[in-house]
């Protein structure tokens, strides 16, 4: 009599387990979500954890527009007619979050509307 090995049924019964356990929907990061992620990630060596208030090297920066973080962020330097809060002018540039901008910019967004 020949073996049968069980394996040909239980892997179909195993992958409709996993298919089906779990939440049936993730849940949708957003914009700000991300942003947050990237402040805490890279920012807050120099600006403080909590956005609204200025950090050891870098000011507050609750509210920064979308041209502002581009310019500084990805450019290192600031709008034409942007009056900078530090003058030091000691932040590099990370060209490589030029796609993360966005997310950086809905994140302060709301932690300037968190800070009142």
């Amino acid at each position: 009599m020949a073996f049968r090995h069980p394996v040909p049924w239980t892997v179909p019964l195993l992958a409709l387990a996993a298919a089906c356990s779990g939440d049936a929907e993730a849940p949708v990061e957003t914009a700000a979500v991300r942003g947050e992620r990237l402040y805490q990630n890279v920012c807050i060596a120099c600006h403080n954890a909590n956005p609204a208030l200025d950090g050891s090297v870098g000011p507050a920066v609750a509210g920064a527009s979308y041209e502002l973080l581009e310019a500084r962020v990805i450019h290192g330097v600031y709008p034409e007619g942007y009056t900078p809060k530090n003058a030091g002018g000691v932040m590099p540039k990370f060209p490589y979050l030029k796609d993360s901008i966005g997310d950086l910019a809905a994140y302060l967004a709301e932690a300037a509307e968190e800070s009142g």
